[in-house]
């Protein structure tokens, strides 16, 4: 199974790219928020309760994934403080397992972009972070810092390329399958 593993800050367009690299290749989409939204309704973010379980529901996901021997799996995550280090860690493990590894790609985009696009009406919808002043006030505090993530096979900046113009360029540098129609 090959798990491509789309990173960057909130904004930068991982879950409207991950949709058109999933149409592209077959893959199924995961996308981290949804186990967010399972949780939040009963731990606050962060709490340890909530940090434990969103990780162990990723983990769950990647685990099952690999048994069943999924061609692929697209996952789209936001490197955040309450993540715990040892979960990229245990991703590629139970990848690497499965006989096969994490492809990390980090979406990017100028600051002035993100900032437009962090309070779009489809971000408040899906329970995503969509505050300029909050997003200013995390980003200053660190709270999005990529540094302890894996060194990304590609780097994209989704600023000035189409969601499908990105998408297929990832599917291209990683050498990924066109799905059959």
């Amino acid at each position: 199974m090959q798990l491509v593993f789309l990173y960057g800050k909130p904004a930068t367009g991982k879950l409207t790219v991950a949709r058109e690299l999933a149409a592209l290749t077959g893959y199924k989409l995961f996308q981290n928020q949804l186990a967010v939204n399972l949780l939040l309704p009963v731990f606050d973010f962060g709490s340890t309760p909530f940090v434990e379980l969103r990780e162990e529901i990723w983990l769950a996901v990647f685990r099952r994934a690999a048994k069943e021997r999924l061609p692929g799996l697209v996952f789209t995550f936001a490197p955040e403080t309450t993540v715990r280090p040892s979960f990229v860690e245990e991703t590629i493990d139970i990848v690497a397992t499965a006989g096969s590894r994490v492809r990390f790609v980090e979406l990017t985009c100028s600051r002035e972009e993100l900032l437009q696009r962090i309070d779009a009406k489809s971000r408040r919808q899906s329970g995503k972070l969509a505050s300029r002043l909050e997003f200013e006030r995390l980003d200053a505090a660190g709270v999005f810092a990529t540094s302890h993530m894996p060194k990304a096979e590609v780097t994209i900046d989704t600023g000035p390329l189409k969601p499908e113009e990105a998408a297929e360029k990832i599917r291209k540098e990683l050498r990924l399958p066109r799905a059959r129609t």
